[in-house]
């Protein structure tokens, strides 16, 4: 670590780091599903209460609201993490491995807790520096829609608040390193079910049925042009059906079909088109065969745009801290994420934080049952959050 302005801060975050690493990795060990992080969010309490922060009512069955208020008043930044977990058996070997069969953090979000808590724990030693207060978000069912970000705001999570930021690792950036974007960084998220109702009937009749699997391949084909032939061909979007789900028996011509799809875009025009077309298309066909269609709607969310000024913010106090790096600018995704719905709200940003590192097999795809992040990147994280918090008071008193 270089001299820097943060030089106290950084020495903290250097003392708490072994607690910081012992923290993700109980996290690690005891993942919960999506709105089931029940054990998750009492061991988030106990750590919040240890620290002495004001835990906020939050009228859910999981997730938490916690304050840290300075020493003196003034405005509120918020920090966000996600808590849940993804169902997948791991198979990294850790000797912290999930001890939850079937459930694993395969996408980095006990690293995203345990950089938020020790984030936390330096500013709290840290309080008579903080004129304001800063509010931590830890946020359930961010891997399955509707997703958890809505559900916080209604119940207070954003309510004067100045600005957020949150982070995601990146097992495809080195550990060390951050990337930003200004602006559009992922994609808005419609995920839908296309129900079909056709009539059944004997295999050998089919001119006395309305065939909902036939007709449903007909629908799964055309939407599939709605992109290459509908969509702007300079604007990113893409939609996809993970499931089909309908018959009984080869001798029986299906009645009732579900196809379970999403869509994805990274322009506002194209995410207002698609659901228009999608349906438009789908109902067109099932008409044509005879058929009904009903269209329902899981899930929405915007466009992940981050704010370039909130952005400015963080590049600005990574180099305090780090010296003069390369920061890269993280790659735009189709990917989702539901931080996007605070964005919609208020100024803030989300950082991609590095936790790649070869030599440790740490460079598995998120979602993989061989996902692994290299800990040191948890000190890199712990250390800008922190500070950015410190700079955020201090340019707001100037």
């Amino acid at each position: 670590m270089q001299k820097s302005p943060h030089t106290q801060l950084l020495k903290l975050c250097q003392k708490y780091n072994k607690q910081t690493v012992s923290i993700r990795r109980h996290l690690h060990q005891y993942p919960e599903l999506s709105f089931q992080e029940y054990q998750t969010t009492a061991y988030i309490r106990q750590q919040c209460k240890k620290l002495g922060l004001h835990l906020l009512p939050l009228n859910m069955e999981t997730g938490v609201l916690a304050e840290l208020h300075g020493a003196k008043p003034g405005p509120t930044i918020a920090v966000r993490t996600d808590i849940d977990a993804l169902p997948i058996i791991e198979q990294t070997g850790l000797p912290f491995k999930s001890r939850n069969h079937g459930c694993m953090h395969a996408c980095g979000h006990d690293m995203h807790m345990a950089v938020v808590l020790g984030a936390a724990k330096v500013l709290s030693t840290l309080r008579e520096q903080i004129s304001g207060s800063v509010r931590f978000i830890f946020q359930p069912g961010e891997e399955s829609p509707p997703g958890g970000a809505r559900p916080m705001i209604a119940n207070g999570a954003i309510e004067n608040v100045s600005m957020i930021i949150g982070l995601h690792v990146d097992p495809h950036l080195a550990v060390g390193k951050i990337s930003l974007r200004d602006g559009v960084t992922m994609a808005s998220v419609m995920d839908f079910d296309l129900i079909i109702h056709g009539q059944g009937g004997h295999a050998a009749r089919p001119h006395t049925a309305v065939d909902a699997i036939a007709t449903a391949a007909e629908v799964i084909d055309s939407i599939q042009k709605v992109v290459s032939r509908e969509i702007d061909p300079i604007t990113p979007a893409a939609i996809t059906f993970g499931k089909i789900a309908g018959g009984v028996a080869r001798n029986v011509i299906a009645d009732n079909v579900i196809l379970t799809g999403t869509a994805r875009a990274l322009s506002k025009q194209a995410t207002r088109k698609l659901p228009v077309l999608i349906k438009r298309t789908a109902a067109g066909i099932c008409k044509a065969r005879g058929a009904r269609l009903t269209m329902n709607r899981i899930a929405d969310y915007p466009v992940l745009s981050n704010t370039p000024r909130v952005n400015r913010l963080l590049a600005r106090t990574f180099t305090s801290l780090f010296g003069k790096r390369n920061i890269p600018q993280t790659e735009q995704v189709l990917g989702g994420e539901d931080f996007s719905c605070y964005l919609e709200n208020i100024p803030g940003a989300m950082f991609r934080l590095g936790v790649m590192n070869k030599k440790i097999k740490a460079d598995k795809p998120w979602h993989s049952p061989y996902f692994i992040a290299d800990e040191k990147a948890l000190l890199v994280g712990v250390s800008l959050v922190a500070a950015t918090v410190i700079d955020f008071f201090e340019f707001s008193s100037t």
